[in-house]
């Protein structure tokens, strides 16, 4: 239960990244990954990729940077790929920056994960990680429940209306 945690803590930590950065730059903070939960998946599973690098990727802060980086950013490619091919959405899109691959990902925020990636191994999880272990088993299991629902929910509403706006919260 302990990466579903870890799954579960990041995401909400990137809903609350989206918000600030969306505030920062004027923009409507808005913007979900799920229809119920305040969460967005794509940092939830990037931060797992990261965390699970071996150990020596850990240990050495420029590997971590260069591929705790690539990961962040394949986990932001293929989440992109998948909204708009399965789903029909697009969340994001890169295409006015430089370095962008197909609007999918570009040069600056995935600098801006190798970053992150580093104060998420060096700094945040070591700390977290003993709080994650502590939740009990049953409150894991309802709370995973929950959380596949609303992504099936979530799925579903973008499927069907095509629209990335079916996940506001009604004013």
């Amino acid at each position: 239960m302990v990466w579903f945690w870890t799954f579960v803590l990041y995401s909400f930590g990137g809903f609350l990244l989206e918000g600030a950065y969306a505030l920062m730059v004027g923009g409507s903070p808005d913007r979900r990954g799920l229809r119920t939960l305040p969460l967005c998946p794509v940092y939830g599973v990037g931060a797992c990729l990261i965390l699970a690098l071996p150990a020596g990727v850990a240990r050495n802060p420029p590997a971590l940077l260069l591929l705790g980086g690539l990961a962040a950013t394949a986990t932001e490619y293929l989440s992109a790929l998948y909204h708009e091919k399965v789903l029909g959405v697009t969340f994001w899109s890169y295409q006015g920056l430089p370095g962008n691959v197909q609007g999918r990902v570009c040069l600056l925020f995935s600098c801006a994960w190798g970053a992150l990636a580093q104060v998420l191994v060096y700094w945040v999880h070591p700390i977290l990680l003993p709080w994650l272990m502590a939740i009990p088993a049953p409150v894991g299991w309802t709370f995973l429940g929950a959380v596949a629902l609303d992504g099936l929910l979530s799925a579903l509403l973008l499927r069907r209306s095509g629209d990335i706006r079916c996940l506001r919260r009604a004013p």
